[in-house]
């Protein structure tokens, strides 16, 4: 076990996607006789963090400070699902873990999590005004809360000018609702060696990031009951552009082994190499960028659905607390208390410390998945950097963290998630139609719904 003062996922760290293991049944609502006070005590355990950095840390402290009368106990290695379900399944189960939010719907549906609602409500905490909206529909499945959201990074699109501008494109060039401008703009930015991409135009992320695509063509992975919709003909269109987007930048497989080389945290990464004109990224990329101020130009623009509409999509981590917790009481206030407006605000506190202890380092900000603490995080700690495209850069998810929506809570959250995958990269590289493969999908994904459902 790890020490109390340790182990809390970094803002920064890319929010991870974890492949979750089916469970038979279970059916939702976790154990019985679970409740839940604002005066907790005894011993915690706690489970799922790790990569541990100044935000973590303290509000590790500050939540340690509002809880004296508990003994914490932080397991600091990662999160595995097959490992989640077999402790469950044995009684053998921590307090608290955390996850990705978008497997929560799962968990929940297979009865391995408590919902949290009197959770909530025992603190006074009104979730639905404490966290963006989107962040609470990840989080919401079957009228319940199961998660104490953490952390939100909304992806817009990173410009490299320094080869947006030898190419003659624009930042309006680069506009998602305008699939014939933006396929012109790539087309002029793209280069090529020896029949391999050198340079790609625009870097759409098309498999990771195609839940975002298909969102933003006004499709959708799943209805609001949580039953998967991958076969919605507006993802199809999605998934027609991406392909058009990647055969225009030598084809998906060209694309794949040329950004497999990317030096992606690096000292040469595609910013400073110039090997991207434009990419999809989520907003803790702009921190692995900052040491390389002198050597970049960048800028960002938002996503844009197909009304023209800045778009994004929400991601990141949560707190759950698995059924048989031994002290839910316990997790339950250390969650919320980790997770509080305070606690927060401790954490832009030390950031904003190292900030200052860094010569030339810029202070991006933080995405916590509360809009309140994050416009307190930026009134007092993001300041002008002296470097107008990282000021840009920085304002742009700002202004999109609010247009989020969310991928939604299913009981097949996993096998939508590996489906989808599946799907986009068949079609991208032509070994199927995209409705035969969407359609292959959804059937797989409506085979994992009705298993878990059965009998609910």
């Amino acid at each position: 076990m790890y020490s109390k003062k340790k182990g809390l996922l970094a803002a920064t760290a890319a929010a991870s996607v974890f492949a979750l293991t089916a469970c038979g049944g279970g059916g939702a609502g976790g154990g019985e006789g679970v409740s839940f006070s604002d005066s907790p005590s005894g011993s915690l355990t706690a489970w799922g963090f790790d990569n541990a950095d100044e935000v973590g840390t303290s509000r590790l402290d500050y939540a340690e400070e509002q809880l004296s009368d508990i003994d914490i106990d932080i397991d600091q290695t990662a999160f595995d699902a097959q490992k989640f379900t077999t402790r469950v399944a044995s009684g053998n189960v921590p307090d608290v873990v955390q996850m990705d939010r978008q497997f929560v719907g799962t968990y929940a549906a297979q009865g391995l999590i408590e919902p949290l609602d009197e959770c909530f409500a025992a603190h006074g905490v009104d979730p639905d005004e404490q966290y963006y909206e989107s962040v609470m529909d990840d989080v919401d499945w079957d009228d319940k809360v199961w998660a104490v959201p953490q952390f939100y990074q909304p992806p817009a699109i990173m410009l490299n000018k320094r080869v947006m501008d030898a190419a003659g494109v624009t930042n309006e060039d680069i506009d998602t609702s305008k699939p014939d401008v933006l396929l012109d703009a790539v087309s002029k930015m793209y280069a090529e060696s020896g029949g391999n991409p050198s340079v790609l135009g625009f870097d759409s992320v098309g498999v990771n990031q195609a839940g975002l695509w298909m969102l933003g063509y006004g499709g959708e992975l799943m209805d609001d009951d949580g039953v998967p919709t991958l076969d919605d003909p507006k993802n199809a269109e999605a998934i027609n552009y991406l392909k058009l987007l990647f055969d225009a930048q030598g084809g998906y497989a060209k694309y794949k082994s040329f950004t497999d080389s990317f030096d992606t945290f690096g000292d040469n990464n595609p910013y400073v190499a110039d090997q991207v004109g434009a990419q999809v990224n989520a907003q803790w990329y702009v921190n692995v960028l900052t040491p390389y101020v002198d050597q970049v130009e960048i800028e960002a623009v938002p996503f844009r659905d197909m009304e023209g509409e800045p778009f994004t999509v929400a991601s990141g981590t949560a707190f759950v607390i698995p059924a048989g917790a031994k002290n839910a009481d316990a997790a339950c206030a250390w969650a919320i208390n980790l997770t509080s407006q305070d606690a927060w605000m401790a954490a832009g506190q030390a950031r904003a410390q190292t900030i200052s202890d860094t010569p030339g380092a810029i202070n991006t900000g933080l995405f916590t998945g509360s809009p309140a603490a994050d416009e307190a995080i930026r009134a007092e700690f993001v300041t002008e950097s002296g470097n107008a495209g990282f000021d840009q850069t920085i304002s742009t998810f700002y202004e999109v963290v609010g247009e989020g929506e969310s991928y939604g809570a299913s009981p097949a959250g996993q096998e939508i998630q590996t489906e989808l995958k599946n799907a986009v990269t068949s079609a991208l590289l032509g070994d199927k139609s995209t409705e035969e493969a969407l359609a292959d999908a959804q059937e797989a994904a409506m085979r994992a719904y009705d298993s878990a459902t059965e009998g609910q």
